[in-house]
């Protein structure tokens, strides 16, 4: 979920286990010269889904972490496909924390329908995160250098 600490985790695993990091919200605003808010407010959430769909699939990168966007998961595609090529990881954080963390979801391009409250959004996409994922680290109450550890120790990267 947004708010999780995939993009900051990220970023600190891949320092201290020396691999490259990509964060393919930025690949998609890079893909189309937009915010993900503006393809969001543009197109709609399906739209947004639909590019980050193919930039995954696009994506072949060996010896990297990778933070995908929230929304990642209802592409069966992409995450057989990141499946593949590495090792997927599940952030779990409750629902309080991604709303202590995010505040006003509203300005965060989350991918949903406008109908959407975040808690049918986190219930609708808790049980995908928790079936493609090959490691859950149960990170609520946890800063991000220690989910960092316990991914390092769980996998043996460190």
């Amino acid at each position: 979920m947004p708010g999780s600490g995939k993009s900051t985790v990220g970023v600190l695993l891949a320092k201290r286990a020396a691999m490259d990091f990509v964060d393919t919200d930025l690949l998609i605003q890079s893909a189309e010269g937009r915010s993900l808010q503006a393809i969001v407010d543009n197109d709609g959430y399906a739209a947004l889904r639909r590019v980050e769909e193919r930039v995954l699939l696009a994506t072949d990168f060996h010896h990297h972490v990778i933070a995908t966007g929230g929304s990642a998961v209802y592409s069966d595609a992409a995450m057989n496909h990141l499946r593949v090529h590495g090792l997927v990881v599940f952030l779990d954080v409750s629902l309080a924390t991604v709303e202590e963390r995010i505040g006003n979801f509203s300005l965060r391009g989350i991918s949903k329908r406008n109908d959407q409250s975040l808690a049918e959004l986190f219930q609708e996409r808790y049980r995908l995160y928790r079936s493609y994922a090959d490691l859950i680290i149960d990170a609520d109450g946890m800063n991000q250098d220690q989910v960092c550890d316990r991914i390092l120790a769980t996998t043996g990267l460190g």
